[in-house]
């Protein structure tokens, strides 16, 4: 199943587990911004968290969204996440391909570590006010840096594990995520347990490409695990032309009368999907109209 997230409690509900095969999702991310490998594993493990979060999210209007820039050449990674369990993202320069010596993507040094990952989680009730967390960047991993902000934002003792396996010919063998989290109450016995089944823990990678689910992997992972429930994930933006309609009608008149004077109209592309919206002279001039309405 892939874009299926995987809710599961184990060690006498102890601990509580998500994980996501999202081969699916990243192919998909690839092919929209034309990543190459680098920049296609650091915005996959990116879009796996986002996905593990948003899975979490009890409200349709509920938002989550990570930005993370470590100042490398990948530069600012962005993904959003819903509570209708949809999910988009981008990297800002798509052309990175890093390698380390023993042949693996080095994600660390395409992100970078002179930076912060931010979160935002908004979760849709009425009045209510979004969290925001930041922390420093710890490796530029992703992984440890996801477990490191658990730590400090949210103080929940976690283990992240994150992973794309990119092709020679750069499409997507398989990507995907597992979460693994304390809860507040659990015992020296299982703190000992968690720690033991992560010192033989093998990569999210190593578990897909050899034909195991998610499931499967929870499974091996703890004998006691229980399987609660599967949530369909997908990949959708919702921009459209009216948006960034609205977008423009928010700028001065001067700098809209300078679009239409020197560029005739304006094209602006969506940063999450890359599809392309024109806007006439005409239409600015519908624009400037409203806002001239408004001003009387």
């Amino acid at each position: 199943m892939s874009n299926v997230v995987t809710i599961a409690k184990a060690c006498k509900d102890e601990v509580r587990i998500r994980a996501i095969n999202n081969t699916e999702m990243v192919q998909t991310a690839r092919m929209t911004h034309d990543l190459a490998p680098t920049s296609c594993a650091a915005l996959g493990r990116v879009l796996a968290m986002t996905s593990l979060m948003a899975s979490d999210l009890e409200n349709e209007t509920g938002k989550v969204s990570i930005t993370i820039n470590g100042h490398g050449p990948c530069g600012t990674i962005v993904a959003e996440g819903n509570g209708k369990r949809e999910v988009r993202g981008f990297v800002a320069n798509p052309e990175v391909y890093l390698s380390r010596e023993d042949g693996h993507l080095d994600v660390g040094r395409g992100v970078g570590i002179d930076g912060t990952l931010n979160v935002s989680k908004d979760l849709g009730m009425q009045n209510s006010t979004p969290f925001v967390g930041t922390v420093p960047l710890q490796t530029g991993e992703i992984g440890d840096d996801f477990a490191y902000y658990y730590a400090l934002s949210e103080q929940v003792p976690s283990v992240v594990a994150l992973g794309v396996l990119v092709d020679v010919d750069t499409t997507v063998a398989c990507a995907g995520g597992i979460l693994i989290q304390l809860m507040p109450f659990a015992s020296e016995e299982t703190i000992q347990c968690v720690e033991g089944i992560l010192s033989k823990m093998k990569s999210v990678t190593e578990y897909l490409s050899s034909g195991k689910s998610m499931d499967d992997v929870i499974l091996e992972l703890f004998e006691d695990a229980v399987i609660l429930d599967h949530m369909d994930m997908e990949w959708a933006c919702h921009c459209s032309k009216d948006r960034f309609m609205n977008g423009l009608a928010t700028l001065k008149n001067s700098d809209l009368e300078e679009i239409k004077r020197e560029d005739h109209g304006a094209t602006l592309k969506c940063e999450f999907c890359n599809h392309e919206y024109h806007v006439s002279e005409e239409e600015i001039d519908a624009i400037l109209e409203r806002k001239n309405a408004c001003s009387k």
